[in-house]
This record gives structure tokens, C-alpha cells and sequence, in this order.
């Protein structure tokens, strides 16, 4: 049985989401998710998910 998802657009209706904006509407985008994310971005990271992150550069024995 397939699950249909009417919340998706097929991809013969979906069209560029950056064509369909204009430049300032996309600067204005920019800015806000900047200022959001911000505070974020400037704080330390938790040493559980530095230690995770290293993790990931080993090679699997």
C-alpha cells in the first residue's frame, strides 16, 4: 500500500523557490535568519558534541 503525502508538491508543480523571490525579499531572509542564529553560532560548543564530532574523523578499527 503506498502512503500518499498531499502536503508535497509534485515536482512537475514545484518551481525554483529562489526564482520566485525577489532580492530584497531574499537580503531581508539573509539578515533576519543572521540575527537568529547569531547567538548560536558565537557560543562555545557542549564537549559531549565536540568529543561526538571528533569521533567521527577515526577510522573504524
Amino acid at each position: 500500500m503506498t502512503k500518499s503525502y498531499p502536503e508535497r508538491p509534485s515536482d512537475e508543480t514545484t518551481s525554483s523557490p529562489a526564482a520566485s523571490l525577489s532580492p530584497s525579499i531574499r537580503r531581508h531572509l539573509g539578515q533576519t535568519l543572521r540575527a537568529v542564529y547569531a547567538d548560536a553560532l558565537a557560543a562555545p560548543i557542549d564537549q559531549r558534541l565536540e568529543a561526538l564530532v571528533k569521533q567521527l574523523g577515526k577510522p573504524k578499527p
